[in-house]
Formats: C-alpha cells, sequence, structure tokens
C-alpha cells in the first residue's frame, strides 16, 4: 500500500514538472529555438518582385545587402515582416521622409512581390568589434536581469533568425550602425512600430545604456 503511494505521488510530481516544463518552453524557450529562422509562406512573387525593387536597390542593394550601415539590409527578412512595415509606411504610422513616398507608390501585391523577393536573398556576412562581443554577447543571450531588461535570444533567437510566425524580425548580420539607430528611435518613442508586440521593444530599448547598446548592436550585426 505505502509503495503504491509513493508511485502516486511520484507521477503527480512528475506530471507537474512536465506541465511547468511545457509552459516554460512555450513561454521563453519556443520564441528562441523552436521557430528560429522559420518564414511564413510568400505570397507574392519573386521574379514580379525583383523588376520591382529596382527602386529600392539605390538604398538597400539589388540583392537586399546594402552597401550603407545607415540603411537596413532586407535580404533573408521574413516576408510578413516587410509587408507589415512597408504598409507602416504607407499609413503613416511609420514616420520616414524617405520611405513613405516610396511605400505610397506600391500596391498590396507590389508590397507581397518586393517582401517575397528580398527574403528570398542571401544576406552577406559581416563581423562584429571583438571589443564589444563579450557585453554584446551578455545582454543578447541572458539581458540585464537587475534592470529588467530581458534577453534578445528569447524573440530573435541564438542566430538572431527571429520568428515570423510571432512577429519577430531577423536581425543577426544587420548593420550595427542601423541596429543602434533604431534601438536608440525605440528609446525616444520616435519609432513605434512594436505595438502588435506591446511595444516591447520600446520597454527595453529604454532602460539601455548608450555603451551597452554599441556592444549589442556591434554583436548583432556578427550573428549569422
Amino acid at each position: 500500500m505505502n509503495g503504491q503511494k509513493t508511485v502516486a505521488r511520484s507521477t503527480v510530481r512528475l506530471g507537474v514538472i512536465a506541465l511547468l516544463a511545457t509552459a516554460f518552453g512555450a513561454a521563453v524557450i519556443g520564441p528562441a529555438f523552436a521557430q528560429e529562422g522559420a518564414a511564413a509562406a510568400p505570397e507574392g512573387n519573386a521574379e514580379s518582385g525583383r523588376a520591382k525593387s529596382a527602386t529600392c536597390a539605390a538604398c538597400h542593394g539589388a540583392d537586399g545587402n546594402s552597401a550603407t550601415p545607415d540603411w537596413p539590409s532586407l535580404a533573408g527578412q521574413h516576408p510578413s515582416y516587410i509587408v507589415r512595415q512597408l504598409k507602416a509606411f504607407k499609413s503613416g504610422d511609420r514616420q520616414n521622409v524617405t520611405m513613405m513616398p516610396f511605400a505610397q507608390m506600391l500596391s498590396d501585391q507590389d508590397v507581397l512581390d518586393v517582401a517575397t523577393y528580398f527574403s528570398m536573398q542571401k544576406p552577406t556576412p559581416k563581423g562584429a568589434d571583438p571589443a564589444l562581443v563579450s557585453l554584446g554577447q551578455q545582454i543578447y543571450r541572458g539581458g540585464v536581469p537587475e534592470r529588467g531588461i530581458a534577453a534578445c535570444i528569447a524573440c530573435h533567437g541564438p542566430g538572431g533568425h527571429g520568428n515570423a510566425f510571432a512577429a519577430y524580425p531577423r536581425i543577426g548580420g544587420q548593420h550595427s550602425a542601423y541596429v543602434a539607430k533604431t534601438l536608440k528611435e525605440y528609446a525616444s518613442g520616435d519609432r513605434r512600430s512594436d505595438v502588435e508586440v506591446n511595444q516591447m521593444m520600446r520597454n527595453v530599448a529604454a532602460l539601455l545604456l548608450d555603451d551597452e547598446i554599441r556592444a549589442l548592436s556591434s554583436y548583432v550585426q556578427g550573428l549569422n
């Protein structure tokens, strides 16, 4: 009888542990690892997108790899994320004097085609500043718990590939200058395109110090 009670208690304990593990995995590990690099199926036509992206090439590169670090590379970005940002530029939800007129010229199908084309291009690998890797890696992987700063890896994954299904963009290999500029725009509230994720980026960026932004941006650039 005692043996049966012991087995029963052990079974209950294991069940509780399994439930906790499942919940923890879904909330934290899942976004980081389960879907890293996964992208929603492209809805546009890549060949049409290549032709329509000609005006984008001056800033973002013909293959989506921009030569100027202040302008983001779009190669390999999730098509759903590109679509969402272009629509935000069109509506004015995301302000940029250069992008808005270009985005407003695009039809809904054009947006899908351009997004599909860029998503299928291969990102050019970049490196990180060795002097900044340690701090950048620390923040990316572990956050800054004492100041309530969450780890970037939880949403953007170990390689910075993001998660299209959870609306987290690919950031690995992005220009450090652009990443730093984006974080500062979120911190100041100038960029507010994180509404769909409960202004997560604004909340995190506002807590980062300048040297942490510099190190984190460099580390992200080195991810592939």
